[in-house]
């Protein structure tokens, strides 16, 4: 951990993919986003390829460093996903199917109706002692292993992510949040003025969550968190327009300290 009296962070982009071209990063962008309005600048980026010991070199230098790592990719379930193997490695530990995720697994995959193959209960496992991290888009966790979290490449994914990781971060200041619920829209049309209200309050972090439960229930989650108390009346009332402007109704269904 870094010896500063202010928290500060890293990111470790894992994939060939990556390293080729074939698939630009954003990952790192949303990640410095949602976490300066929490005063946790990023202050190292590397990114690695799908090899064992680079990760577990890349993890080792930073988790010593930095108050906080984060890692995004290689938790899927092809053979190249290893970075929860990785992981366990640098920590010195064993790994295994989790049983919180699998029963997470499990239930997403009935509701889907789809086979939970072998490769598929590859995203259950996770090093010893290590505490899931939800993923309300896909379901599959990600986790966390003291100072280090471990997220999917999938950057709608490892944004979900991070708010369930924000509550579980040491900032020195109060961390406000609000959520305005927008049943029936898509992320697709709401995320012009959302990316434009982004622009114009760089002191907090937003985000959209999508849900999909049937035709009948569906809609998008709009969230916003600062340490700014004093803007929270002005974030409901910017993301409430944002929906009403679609023609639907927002709910305030939380707002919290």
């Amino acid at each position: 951990m870094t010896t500063s009296n202010l928290p500060t962070a890293a990111v470790l982009l894992i994939g060939d993919e990556l390293l080729s071209g074939r698939t630009r990063d954003i990952n790192l962008q949303q990640i410095a986003e949602f976490l300066a309005p929490l005063g946790i600048p990023v202050k190292e980026s590397r990114t690695v390829s799908d090899t064992q010991a680079d990760i577990v070199e890349a993890v080792n230098a930073l988790r010593s460093k930095y108050t906080y790592v984060f890692t995004t990719g290689g938790i899927g379930p092809t053979h190249d996903d290893i970075t929860a193997d990785a992981i366990a490695a640098a920590f010195g530990v064993g790994i295994g199917e989790n049983p919180e995720a699998m029963a997470i697994l499990e239930s997403r995959y009935a509701e889907t109706n789809i086979e939970l193959t072998e490769a598929r209960r590859r995203m259950g496992r996770t090093p010893d002692g290590a505490k899931l991290v939800a993923n309300a888009v896909s379901g599959a966790p990600g986790f966390q292993m003291e100072n280090v979290f471990t997220m999917a490449g999938v950057p709608s994914i490892a944004r979900a992510m991070l708010e369930d990781i924000g509550p579980r971060l040491e900032t020195g200041a109060v961390v406000h949040s609000v959520t305005v619920r927008a049943p029936g829209l898509r992320e697709g049309d709401i995320a012009a003025e959302l990316g434009k209200l982004s622009a114009e309050m760089e002191d907090v972090s937003f985000g959209s969550y999508p849900w999909f439960r049937s035709i009948e229930d569906s809609g998008v989650h709009l969230v916003a968190r600062t340490i700014r108390d004093d803007l929270i009346a002005s974030i409901e009332t910017k993301l409430s327009e944002i929906v009403v402007r679609q023609g639907r109704t927002p709910e305030v269904v939380k707002q919290r300290a």
